[in-house]
C-alpha cells in the first residue's frame, strides 16, 4: 500500500486533534469519578502502589465493570493523575498505580485537599451554563450566567444554597492551600503587627496566617452575608464592608485571588482603597497580591493553558480577565503605586508586593 500523502496526513492529524478537543470533558468527568470513588484515599491508605485487582476489590466493583476500571486508571495515569508501576517479576504482568503530586492534592482530611474545588468546577449547573457560550457572545447580557439563568453570579448563589455551599467549600479549600505557600510569605509579613485579608471569606487564610504569626492581628473584610455570624478571637476579627468603598487600616493588605474577578476600573478603586489603608504607616505598609500573571513567553505550555482556560471563565462569568505583567503595571500606576515586585512562585499564580 502506498504511503499516505502529506495533505491526507494533515487531515487525519487535524481529525485527531478535533476529536481530542471534543472529548476533553471526559477527562474532567473521569477526574470527578476518581474523587467520588475515593481512589486517591484508597492508594494512600495502602501505603504502596495498588494493583488494579486490589483496587477493584477495595471498591467492591462488579466484575462487569473491571474493564472500565482498567480504562479509567489508564486514562488518569496518562493525564498525570496517577503513575503506573510495573512489577519487577516478569511473570506478574498486572500493573499497579501510585499517587502523583496532582492526586496527592485529592487526599481527604489533609490541609491541601482540593477535591472541593474540583467538585465546584464540575457542578451540573456550571456545566449546563457553558452550553450557552455561543448565545452569550451574540447576546446583550453582561455575563454567561445571566444568559443561562437570568441572574448574576452572587444572586444565583443566594438563590441556590447547594451551589453557595459548594462554592464556599471550594474557596476554603483553595485558601487552606496557603499553608503550602506560607514559607514564601513569611519574609513579606515579618515585622508587621496587623494585616487585612480583603475578600477573605470565612477566614481560612486569615486563620493560617494567625497560626504562623501569633502576634499579628488579622482582620477579614468581606460582604455582610459572608461574615454574618462568624466569630474571631484575640488575633482574628471579621468586618463586614465593601472593598470598593473602603478598607480598614493595617500595616499590610492581602488581596488573594480577588482582583482577577473585577474589571479594570473596579480594580483601581480597590487598589486605591488599599493604598489609603496602608499610608502613614511608619514601617512602610505593603499591599500583597496573590493572582495570575499571563506570560506566554516564559510559561511552559500546560501552565499557560491552565491560565488561558481560567481566563475564559473570568471573561464569561465575571466580565473580567487574567492580566499580563504590563496590564497589572498599568493598574498599579493608575492606583498611585510607584513600586512593585512580582514573584512567579505560587504555581499558576504569582506573589506581587506593592509599595506606595
Amino acid at each position: 500500500m502506498d504511503g499516505i500523502g502529506g495533505k491526507t496526513r494533515e487531515l487525519f492529524h487535524g481529525q485527531a486533534q478535533l476529536y481530542k478537543h471534543m472529548y476533553f470533558w471526559m477527562s474532567s468527568a473521569c477526574l470527578k469519578c476518581a474523587i467520588e470513588l475515593e481512589i486517591p484515599d484508597i492508594i494512600h491508605k495502602h501505603g504502596q502502589p495498588v494493583s488494579l485487582s486490589q483496587l477493584v476489590s477495595d471498591l467492591n466493583v462488579p466484575p462487569s465493570k473491571t474493564t472500565f476500571m482498567k480504562g479509567l486508571m489508564r486514562l488518569l495515569a496518562h493525564n498525570g493523575l496517577f503513575t503506573i508501576i510495573k512489577s519487577n517479576n516478569e511473570e506478574e504482568s498486572e500493573l499497579s498505580y501510585d499517587l502523583t503530586s496532582a492526586s496527592q492534592l485529592l487526599l481527604s482530611g489533609t490541609d491541601h485537599c482540593l477535591s472541593p474545588m474540583v467538585q465546584w468546577a464540575l457542578r451540573p449547573t456550571r456545566l449546563e451554563m457553558y452550553q450557552h457560550l455561543g448565545k452569550w457572545v451574540r447576546g446583550k447580557e453582561n455575563t454567561l450566567r445571566e444568559t443561562a439563568f437570568g441572574v448574576g453570579f452572587y444572586d444565583f448563589l443566594n438563590q441556590n444554597p447547594a451551589d453557595l455551599a459548594a462554592f464556599q467549600e471550594a474557596m476554603a479549600s483553595d485558601s487552606a492551600f496557603m499553608k503550602v505557600a506560607l514559607s514564601d510569605l513569611k519574609s513579606v509579613l515579618e515585622g508587621f503587627s496587623s494585616v487585612v485579608d480583603v475578600g477573605g471569606g470565612t477566614g481560612t487564610t486569615a486563620k493560617i496566617i494567625c497560626e504562623a504569626f501569633p502576634k499579628l492581628k488579622c482582620t477579614v473584610l468581606d460582604l455582610p452575608e459572608i461574615v454574618a455570624g462568624l466569630s474571631g478571637d484575640t488575633n482574628l476579627s471579621f468586618v463586614s464592608g465593601d472593598m470598593l468603598k473602603s478598607i480598614p487600616h493595617a500595616d499590610a493588605i492581602l488581596i488573594k485571588w480577588v482582583l482577577h474577578d473585577w474589571g479594570d476600573d473596579d480594580c483601581i478603586k480597590i487598589l486605591k482603597n488599599a493604598k489609603e489603608a496602608i499610608c502613614g504607616k511608619d514601617k512602610g505598609g505593603k499591599v500583597i497580591i496573590i493572582d495570575t500573571v499571563l506570560n506566554e513567553k516564559q510559561d511552559e505550555h500546560s501552565l499557560m493553558e491552565t491560565k488561558l482556560l481560567y481566563n475564559i471563565i473570568l471573561m464569561a462569568e465575571f466580565n473580567a480577565k487574567e492580566r499580563t505583567e504590563g496590564e497589572w503595571k498599568q493598574l498599579f500606576q493608575k492606583a498611585g503605586f510607584t513600586d512593585y515586585h512580582m514573584f512567579p512562585i505560587l504555581g499558576f499564580r504569582s506573589l506581587i508586593v506593592l509599595h506606595p
